[in-house]
């Protein structure tokens, strides 16, 4: 077992939910060596190329990397784990929502050209102008331990105050006994004050999640100007607040993955299957909440 790769445990608990069946009807190589080597990539942010020999041919590990990403199986092992920790009551639905802003390298511009020409542009893979050059920027809701329920890719110039109802509606959480719809419901949900808007509130409020977002100075005024039209200030409860920085502690563990702090994927869809890896490592992984001790 090398530095990084999977422990005993953490296989033992991944190995359930590999994919049985090969499509072709072949037969796979070892899933626990492929994925070892997929997380070394994710990791250091090496080219696939220069995966080393233990892991196996790179290109296995590569079209695996793809295969899974087209087929959803990724996506599928994170509800998984999520569903396990809702069982156990470890899954903290008082949510936290936040964006990080990822550098993208020169090499993960110019990706193939097909399609539609909006299918060509670099908006489309997730690539935009902000103040550090070449970026992307990661949208995520996380339960009240950092770990993600969901997360979106963007250009980095995009505005955070839009990104709430794509988050909302990508969450859907299995039930543990497996019966019934998934959940989708918070708690409540924390953000900072790019999330303060009348639409999101709105929307938070026809959904019955309690709100925790402070109003930004401007929006004050706006409202103080219209007098009574302009309605009540919104709650805000200041100690819930401080345990916002538990999504910030989430992004800070993932980022510790090379290839999720700097972007290198060409693809937006390789990109988001990156930090999707990397979150699954985060729910196996993640350190006990010692928020109230």
């Amino acid at each position: 077992m090398s530095r990084g790769d999977l422990s005993r445990l953490e296989w033992e608990r991944l190995a359930p939910l590999m994919p049985a069946a090969h499509p072709r009807g072949g037969r796979w190589r070892d899933h626990r060596q492929v994925i070892n080597g997929i997380l070394w990539r994710i990791r250091t942010g090496a080219p696939w190329r220069d995966l080393p020999e233990r892991y196996g041919p790179w290109k296995t590990c590569y079209e695996r990397f793809r295969a899974w990403t087209a087929d959803g199986t990724w996506d599928s092992i994170k509800q998984t784990l999520q569903a396990e920790a809702d069982r156990r009551g470890e899954l903290d639905w008082n949510s936290q929502i936040d964006s990080t802003i990822v550098r993208a390298h020169q090499h993960a511009a110019g990706a193939r050209k097909g399609g539609s020409p909006a299918q060509q542009s670099q908006a489309a893979q997730g690539l935009g102008r902000s103040r550090g050059g070449l970026t992307t920027k990661v949208h995520t809701i996380a339960d009240g331990r950092g770990r993600s329920l969901a997360s979106h890719i963007t250009p980095g110039q995009a505005a955070d105050t839009r990104q709430l109802p794509v988050l909302l509606d990508r969450i859907r959480v299995p039930r543990p006994c497996g019966i019934g719809r998934p959940r989708k419901k918070h708690d409540s949900l924390t953000g900072d004050k790019a999330y303060s808007s009348r639409a999101n509130r709105a929307l938070l409020r026809r959904r019955q999640i309690r709100t925790t977002i402070p109003e930004p100075r401007d929006q004050q005024a706006n409202r103080k100007r219209r007098g009574r039209s302009g309605g009540r200030p919104p709650t805000f409860d200041a100690d819930h607040y401080k345990r916002r920085n538990q999504v910030e502690r989430g992004f800070n563990r993932r980022k510790q993955f090379r290839a999720v702090a700097t972007r290198y994927d060409k693809l937006a869809t390789h990109y988001a299957a990156t930090v999707t890896i990397a979150e699954i490592i985060d729910w196996l992984r993640a350190p006990p909440d010692r928020s109230h001790s």
